[in-house]
């Protein structure tokens, strides 16, 4: 009746429907998720390297927030993707984080990124699983023109981690409101609206009717901006369009009867307010609870986090002595006054994903925690902002793969192993099984 009458559905009625969930409607044991947070600029190599063994490492500086999760923490060396090497420090390699493809130098009129990334191809074969097959959140706008000072590349590549084809990316949600409410809603309450004008009147209303297509609330914005680009962005425009309306579609599609998982007990957070949040803190912290929310409801099982885009320029003076923005407190030049900054900068958004996984081992579920069913992915597709170097990536996996991995250790691959064997084992955990995968060579042994 709720979906007939096009209502939400409020968290507190998730423990009464339990009861009364028919036993071929759901899930025997906890789903798996698989999460991809993605932060830019690299990190500080010295504070990220941890001392010790591979069996028993201690948290370095920049780790030292995962002191509560350390045994669910499995530190990944020595991983590539060998295939933007020698490229732009930035926009190509932010689409290859997640495919290890060749991305393709362009003006912005034959964008190409060499491959589908790993989270689609998941949501491709599995998504169909969940209400939403999967879920792009990020924290900063989509980036449009052409870096001529760094390669001429196109700065959409460097906001977009989720790719439906080598040519389509698939948009990331910004604004809290509209990313909790894909959540509770029962038809095609799209993804990209963020992407025109989240304050527009038609997007505003379009929240209040579930048989309104995010497209048809946009198609006038649409229409006029049309009438402004070139031929060569028409043609992108559409192909993004058209993006967005498989997303509607295959939610539309998801609204069929599915096994689900259903929590006991209860997890309340508030609906956030419109538009985003003018203090960052508040930002992230209202994202990050609004995907918590999404494993704990198993409204989806895949998902990506874009922290930052490429080039982040977003300023960081809550904290106490940093007055550079982001990106360019990553060529710190080894200033020691700078790096400090950069490190600072650094150590905070670890710290909220740190928090992200305290948040989700509170959660009790089946025999263990939310945690323990997932697998999270963080890391950056440069080591070190002032290089841009990309051999041994900055990455850690967090969560216990239910039961599939062997965590509380340091994972030390051979130098120069394709970061695609770590997607190709994601995926298999997923029950996702590619014989081949961008570059990979194999699959990286994670129990």
């Amino acid at each position: 009746m709720l979906r007939g009458c096009g209502a939400a559905l409020a968290l507190p009625l998730m423990e009464a429907m339990t009861p009364a969930a028919r036993a071929d409607q759901r899930l025997a044991k906890p789903p798996l998720r698989t999460g991809y947070f993605f932060m830019p600029n690299g990190v500080n190599e010295r504070r990220w390297r941890p001392a010790g063994n591979a069996e028993q490492f201690e948290l370095s500086p920049t780790l030292a927030p995962f002191k509560g999760v350390k045994n669910k923490l499995l530190l990944l060396e020595n991983l590539t993707n060998q295939r933007t090497a020698g490229r732009n420090g930035h926009w190509p390699k932010v689409p290859a984080w997640l495919h290890g493809g060749f991305v393709k130098r362009n003006a912005g009129s034959d964008i190409d990124v060499g491959g589908v990334s790993a989270d689609q191809v998941m949501a491709a074969e599995i998504g169909n699983q969940t209400p939403l097959p999967s879920f792009e959140l990020g924290l900063e706008p989509t980036r449009s023109g052409v870096d001529n000072a760094g390669g001429g590349f196109a700065m959409l590549y460097g906001s977009h981690l989720a790719w439906r084809d080598p040519h389509t990316p698939v948009p990331k949600e910004i604004v809290p409101q509209l990313a909790f409410d894909r959540l509770f809603r029962t038809a095609s309450a799209g993804p990209v609206v963020s992407g025109f004008n989240p304050n527009q009147p038609a997007v505003t209303n379009a929240l209040q009717r579930d048989d309104l297509s995010v497209l048809d609330a946009v198609s006038e914005d649409v229409w006029l901006l049309k009438g402004k680009i070139s031929a060569a962005d028409k043609v992108k425009l559409d192909e993004y369009m058209e993006s967005v309306r498989a997303v509607e579609k295959r939610i539309e599609n998801s609204l069929k009867p599915q096994k689900r998982w259903i929590n006991a007990g209860r997890f309340d957070i508030p609906r956030p307010g419109p538009g985003i949040p003018q203090d960052h803190r508040e930002h992230v912290r209202q994202m990050l609870d609004i995907l918590a929310l999404a494993y704990w409801t198993d409204s989806t099982r895949i998902s990506t986090f874009m922290i930052g885009d490429a080039q982040s320029g977003r300023r960081f003076d809550f904290l106490d002595g940093v007055t550079n923005y982001w990106h360019g407190l990553s060529h710190h030049q080894n200033d020691a006054a700078t790096m400090a900054q950069y490190t600072k900068v650094i150590e905070w958004n670890v710290a909220q994903f740190a928090a992200f996984c305290d948040k989700l081992d509170s959660l009790k579920e089946g025999e263990g925690t939310v945690l323990d069913n997932c697998q999270l992915l963080y890391g950056c597709s440069i080591r070190d902002g002032n290089k841009h170097d990309i051999d041994d990536l900055p990455l850690l996996l967090a969560g216990g793969g239910a039961g599939t991995i062997r965590s509380g250790r340091r994972l030390i691959s051979p130098k120069k192993t394709p970061m695609c064997n770590l997607h190709r084992a994601l995926m298999e955990r997923m029950g996702v099984k590619k014989d081949q995968f961008g570059d990979s060579t194999g699959v990286l042994p994670l129990a």
